[in-house]
């Protein structure tokens, strides 16, 4: 054989052997996720998970896990569409970026400019506030504020959130500190229909979904076809049940979105592609690509992940969160609703992504995958994400444990009892949530919210004028103190609120309300 032949023959030999170094590489990689997922499943009681993996814009992994509903046998695979909850929040940032592609807007215009009705509770804070700032969550407003405006299903409209916005008090200065927010998000849906045209629900669905193929993703429930759909998970008790799914009409473009693996990867390829699409088409400029990826509001690493991942910066970008991950920069997000929880993580140098999708209220579950995955790109010595994610789940409920026992009343409190149950009975009103009435029920109170079905319970006395609200629908884990004040007659006046346990969810924002009773009608001439 001649030295060419051999050179040639060598050099398809050595091709051979990268493809099968290559091929046993991405078994591997399964083998990992597979075992991840399925452990995940079992430590954290989760009916159904769906992952992929995206790979120099190929979707290179796609593969369900048990069931979409516990008690059915239909199972999970990567076409099961799962409410991806606030990842919904990156969609809402492209479609803002495509407009100021267009020349439609620009980041750091104000939002009074295109919204005129548009209202702080600071003056100055309105007149400076910017569609950058309605993405980053640093407008001042506290963790989750106003978020009973839609937890739990009410009847209140975009609008109707967005003149909320001027009775929530501030809880730190204006873009000085994170504070995770959903109204904000409200907000950029009518930046971007006033600016379009269009409300956010078709621009994104004709703008995003439709050029990029994400065939069967809707912006929201009421939009889906077909029957392919994931349930939500609660477990209570030892036992996991199915609980009806939250509707977040009013605040969509912060988390309404229905999606799949196969329909996300189209996403998450476009977004490792700098806005370039699989196929070729572009949805954003690389510039805006950049921007969304650019640090806004400084966040702090803190804990053993952090530590184990060399995480040292960290930072929210526009919809996007950004750290330092193994020696690489990694963009991702989380997103839940009640029962569901869904991941999507992306090291661009690496040119991969992760997506992971689940039908229970189940944080943990959600790292252990994604980290596993990404750490077998990154080539850093394997570490079992699962069993890490057990002991944090262990002392978060530990802290939580401490913190409520520390902030429960003192036992000796809890033999008072209310002389007169009728002075406490009444309509109170708060500025943003409206109307809440507390009434006799045989020998106790109850009290009610306006605007929804669920928020009612009875009130059991814990300490003098104070109350715990333990709501009829026992799946929300938001019982809450209901402390009552008097005027100087010794009438009783108002309440405030707050969350009996840590545990309970952010968006229960309790602590933002201040109920005043509101006069009785005039007694007729």
């Amino acid at each position: 054989m001649s030295s060419k032949r051999m050179l040639v023959a060598a050099g398809v030999l050595l091709l051979h052997l990268v493809a099968a170094d290559a091929a046993a590489r991405d078994e591997a990689r399964a083998a990992d996720v597979d075992a991840a997922a399925t452990r995940a499943m079992k430590a954290f009681a989760v009916p159904g998970i769906a992952v992929g993996i995206v790979k120099d814009g190929r979707l290179v992994f796609a593969r369900g896990y048990g069931v979409r509903a516990v008690g059915q046998p239909a199972a999970v695979d990567s076409d099961t569409l799962f409410a991806i909850g606030s990842n919904t929040k990156a969609f809402t940032s492209a479609a803002l970026a495509i407009l100021v592609d267009e020349g439609k807007l620009r980041w750091d215009d104000r939002v009074i400019d295109y919204l005129p009705d548009f209202r702080m509770w600071d003056p100055y804070v309105t007149r400076e506030f910017t569609i950058r700032d309605v993405l980053t969550h640093r407008s001042g407003l506290g963790l989750g504020a106003g978020d009973l405006m839609f937890v739990t299903p009410t009847d209140f409209t975009r609008r109707d959130i967005i003149h909320g916005l001027r009775y929530l008090k501030p809880a730190s200065s204006f873009r000085s500190q994170f504070a995770y927010d959903n109204l904000m998000y409200a907000v950029a849906g009518q930046v971007i229909e006033a600016a379009s045209g269009q409300s956010w629900e078709d621009f994104v669905t004709q703008r995003i979904f439709a050029p990029l193929h994400m065939d069967g993703c809707a912006v929201s429930r009421d939009r889906l076809h077909g029957n392919n759909v994931a349930a939500p998970h609660l477990a209570e008790g030892g036992t996991v049940h199915t609980i009806p799914p939250l509707e977040v009409t009013a605040v969509a473009p912060a988390g309404s979105i229905y999606c799949n693996v196969s329909g996300m990867a189209q996403w998450v390829a476009t977004q490792l592609g700098h806005g370039r699409a699989p196929d070729g088409t572009r949805l954003f400029s690389e510039e805006q690509g950049e921007e969304m990826w650019t640090p806004q509001t400084i966040l702090h690493p803190a804990g053993k992940r952090a530590q184990l991942t060399h995480s040292h910066f960290a930072a929210y970008g526009l919809g996007w969160g950004l750290e330092d991950f193994d020696g690489y920069k990694r963009v991702s997000h989380n997103g839940g609703l009640p029962g569901m929880v869904t991941h999507v993580g992306m090291i661009p140098e690496l040119n991969v992504g992760v997506i992971v999708l689940t039908n229970a209220q189940e944080g943990a579950a959600l790292e252990a995958v994604s980290l596993q995955v990404l750490e077998a790109y990154t080539g850093v010595p394997k570490r079992d994400w699962v069993a890490l994610a057990s002991e944090n789940k262990k002392a978060r409920e530990q802290r939580i444990h401490d913190a409520d026992a520390k902030s429960a009343p003192e036992a000796s409190a809890a033999t008072w009892a209310p002389g007169n149950l009728d002075a406490y009975a009444g309509t109170f009103e708060d500025p943003w949530r409206g109307a809440a009435t507390v009434t006799r029920e045989g020998t106790g109170l109850r009290l009610t919210f306006s605007r929804t079905s669920a928020l009612s319970g009875k009130l059991t006395p814990a300490g003098i004028n104070l109350f715990i609200v333990r709501w009829d629908d026992r799946t929300l884990n938001a019982d809450a103190y209901v402390q009552f004040s008097e005027d100087f007659t010794g009438k009783v006046s108002g309440f405030r609120m707050q969350a009996v346990s840590a545990a309970t969810d952010f968006s229960f924002d309790f602590q933002d309300l201040d109920f005043t009773r509101k006069p009785e009608p005039a007694a007729p001439r």
